[in-house]
């Protein structure tokens, strides 16, 4: 599967970055948002290509060309205030998924946020705008048309992945290495049982594959 991966310059991104590349089941063309970034990754062997959220869908959808598949995996960032959470995280993301439509990709994939679906467990949440952005995006996507995927995890943690995981529509809150999340979101692309599905996503005991299969 060729996989257009959105926001390789990111902490959950990088991961995908280098389990897309190791992989022999997919390739990879990464997004990032200037040259720079680009340079880096065609220096380690990663096809790479300019583009940003902020552009249009045209510009988005010329990006993904060739690609069978798309993994949203950009933010906005904590240092950024509402106006990017709205413009990245909300209208980014709607925008990717018209892309998508318009470059003939069916299948897409979405990192989330922990109960991003259920608004009662972040009415009084002190990044609500983001999650409020997460919300409405993933609501969009699942009534896109797209093969859809949406990945909900937990408090994010830079330790190393276990390969560990707890899948399910509904989940009390824990964290989750970076890792894992990038293993899981490269592992559901061709999960059957993950299409058109969403999840919160913590560590847990069950081997990824075998969470997947079970959600």
């Amino acid at each position: 599967m060729n996989v257009f991966l959105i926001g390789a310059n990111g902490q959950v991104g990088k991961h995908i970055v280098r389990i897309l590349k190791e992989s022999k089941e997919h390739t990879l063309k990464a997004m990032v948002r200037s040259e720079e970034q680009a340079a880096s990754l065609k220096e380690d062997g990663v096809t790479a290509v300019v583009a940003n959220l902020e552009g249009s869908v045209d510009e988005l959808a010329t990006a993904m060309e060739g690609s069978d598949a798309v993994v949203f995996s950009a933010g906005s960032g904590g240092k950024t205030g509402p106006d990017k959470t709205l413009l990245v995280d909300l209208d980014g993301a709607v925008k990717s998924m018209e892309a998508a439509q318009k470059a003939g990709i069916e299948r897409y994939v979405m990192v989330s946020a922990h109960q991003a679906h259920n608004r009662d467990s972040w009415k009084d949440s002190p990044i609500k705008p983001y999650m409020v952005a997460k919300h409405y995006a993933d609501k969009i996507l699942v009534e896109s048309g797209l093969n859809y995927t949406i990945v909900r995890p937990g408090g994010l943690e830079n330790d190393p992945g276990t390969g560990k995981v707890k899948a399910s529509e509904n989940l009390e809150r824990g964290n989750i290495p970076r890792e894992d999340v990038a293993r899981t979101v490269v592992t559901s692309l061709a999960e059957e049982n993950a299409y058109r599905r969403s999840f919160d996503l913590i560590a847990g005991e069950l081997e990824i594959a075998d969470a997947l299969k079970q959600i």
